[in-house]
């Protein structure tokens, strides 16, 4: 019971985590002016330069990368709990 918890709560952590980014970055999005490549993508993880433009981006990478990590353990958790056997 106590590692279902855990789980649940792992995975509830992360999807708050990654979810609260990506709706930003998505509020962000209109006022980005150069980007490269998917400009979701790009407000989220950014880049190092663009050349001689200033970037614009939240660089959110790594936590955003934290939370999915977080959700996939916190499934892996509840997994292992629902089909171990008693």
């Amino acid at each position: 019971m106590k590692k279902t918890i855990i789980g649940g709560i792992l995975t509830c952590t992360g999807t708050f985590i990654s979810l609260a980014i990506l709706i930003a970055a998505a509020l962000y999005v209109p006022s980005i002016t150069a980007w490269r490549g998917s400009k979701l993508w790009f407000a989220i993880f950014g880049t190092d330069s663009l050349g001689d433009q200033v970037v614009q981006s939240l660089f959110l990478g790594l936590p955003f990368t934290v939370g999915i990590v977080l959700f996939v353990l916190g499934l892996v958790v509840l997994a292992i709990e629902y089909f171990k056997k008693e």
